[in-house]
């Protein structure tokens, strides 16, 4: 099921009915976001937001165990202090929670960027198409800068539409293509000196 929108506000269609995707015009102001170091109360919190088909499609479809988010929280935590930047949790104006985006090293060995400083992003739904994560992306992207990476990559799934809009937004460009351990499944490599 797709998701669109009406007179700028989000509407979630009911099930099995065909809807659209309308894009956030260019010339939309930015939403306000907030990034914080995630806590431990967070991976509750990304254990919600995340717990739906639609979000997780391109991340296996299925909603991640809590374990594993109280472990990306701790690391997060931990690549935050070593590092000066990580994937940190994204709320709006009013300290709602809506995902997480920012960067962090590569995580595999075996295939993509390896070594790399990969940005990334996930909202829950209700945050999708109001420009949340194009904003909390280029809020990232200035930390990077001031933080000294020199460049980053954003690996996306080939069939991840509104990701590839997010960074193709940022400016990233399309560098490689990337089979992954998921069968079928093709990785886009974007890139962006900083």
């Amino acid at each position: 099921m797709s998701r669109a929108v009406y007179g700028g506000l989000l509407n979630n269609p009911p099930k099995g009915s065909l809807m659209s995707i309308a894009p956030v015009p260019p010339t939309a102001p930015a939403p306000a976001v907030r990034l914080r170091v995630p806590t431990d109360e967070d991976a509750l919190f990304w254990h919600r937001v995340f717990d739906d088909p639609e979000v997780m499609e391109f991340f296996g479809g299925r909603r991640a165990d809590f374990s594993v988010y109280e472990e990306l929280t701790a690391r997060q935590r931990r690549h935050d202090a070593e590092l000066g930047y990580c994937l940190w949790t994204v709320t709006d104006e009013d300290g709602t929670v809506l995902g997480f985006t920012g960067a962090q090293p590569w995580p595999h060995t075996h295939y993509g960027p390896v070594g790399a400083i990969e940005i990334g992003w996930r909202l829950g739904r209700s945050a999708w198409g109001h420009g949340y994560a194009t904003a909390a992306a280029r809020t990232t992207l200035e930390r990077l800068r001031a933080a000294g990476v020199p460049d980053v990559v954003a690996m996306i799934d080939s069939r991840n539409a509104r990701s590839i809009a997010v960074a193709e937004r940022l400016g990233m460009r399309l560098a490689e293509t990337f089979t992954t351990p998921r069968p079928g499944q093709e990785a886009r490599c974007y890139r962006l000196e900083l």
